[in-house]
């Protein structure tokens, strides 16, 4: 988990009684004090950190610790101990939204791209059939067979942005978050101009605002929410398939026209030795052109 992802000081979720009878368990064991709070099964807390059941079944976790408490406590022991009850949870439709997802920017070489799926009651129904998923829980084969079909089924809007203008933007604007921001905010207003939509689901990146301000006119009255793992809702799921889909393609393309194998992620002893293969056949600047410059992984390939 990222510095960014520590910031998040609110998370909810939908538990079954089981889920909830599991987590008050691992709270008692983990030294949390109990306390009265009205309409609850049970409140809880330590330190900054407040859990509260209620008794709708929805569960409200609050303070700076909260992104850690869900990684690394809620999701491996209650929400996929109780496994049924979960999934039971994610196939509810929760209405018309806008998923929006991203692949590429922890990747050296290569595009960021930033994909957004619209889903409404019967275009979930069908992904949900196809066990739509989070891309990284999928092969490479079936993101490529099931990309096809989102785009098929769903409106949807792609933005790619290649490394020649990544690596400009990202001079412009000073860091990768705000690069992210511009993208989800572009893939938002793309699919409102096919579609009336009230709200947009984010997988949480930075702050809210950035996405908001770089919003134009249409966007500005959609509510925007942004979740820690945020490819647990299908749209956000569907938008991870398109998002990686694309940028695979995109890289076999590079492939091809600089004739370097270029390897996906950011591991340097794949990475470092493409990149000198590309500076020694093209020369120095042909790495803006294929690669994100600004990673520190540019200084070994050049050697500097």
């Amino acid at each position: 988990m990222d510095t960014v992802e520590r910031k998040v000081t609110s998370y909810t979720v939908k538990l079954d009684v089981a889920q909830g009878r599991a987590l008050r368990e691992g709270l008692e064991k983990k030294g949390f004090q109990f306390k009265k709070v009205p309409h609850t099964h049970f409140g809880a807390s330590r330190g900054k950190l407040s859990v509260n059941y209620y008794k709708s079944g929805k569960l409200l976790i609050q303070g700076r610790e909260t992104a850690e408490f869900v990684q690394f406590f809620l999701e491996p022991d209650i929400l996929k101990e109780v496994r049924f009850g979960y999934e039971e949870v994610l196939n509810e439709f929760t209405g018309d939204r806008i998923g929006v997802d991203e692949s590429g920017k922890g990747d050296y070489f290569g595009p960021l791209v930033v994909a957004g799926v619209f889903l409404n009651a019967e275009t979930e129904k069908k992904l949900r059939k196809l066990n739509v998923r989070d891309s990284k829980k999928i092969s490479p084969r079936k993101i490529q067979e099931l990309r096809k079909v989102i785009r098929r089924e769903c409106r949807y809007s792609v933005v790619a942005i290649g490394p020649e203008r990544y690596n400009q933007l990202y001079t412009t604007m000073g860091n990768l978050n705000r690069i992210l921001a511009w993208g989800h905010a572009r893939v938002i207003e793309n699919i409102l101009s096919k579609t009336n939509c009230q709200k947009a689901i984010l997988d949480q990146f930075g702050r809210k605002d950035l996405v908001l301000r770089a919003l134009m006119k249409k966007g500005r009255s959609i509510e925007v929410e942004q979740r820690v793992r945020g490819e647990s809702d299908l749209a956000v799921a569907a938008a991870s398939i398109l998002a990686r889909g694309e940028f695979v393609l995109r890289l076999k393309k590079l492939s091809e026209e600089f004739e370097v194998k270029l390897p996906l992620g950011n591991r340097k002893d794949l990475v470092i030795p493409a990149g000198k293969e590309i500076v020694r056949k093209e020369g120095m600047e042909a790495l803006v052109r294929v690669a994100k410059v600004q990673f520190k992984t540019t200084r070994e390939i050049l050697g500097a």
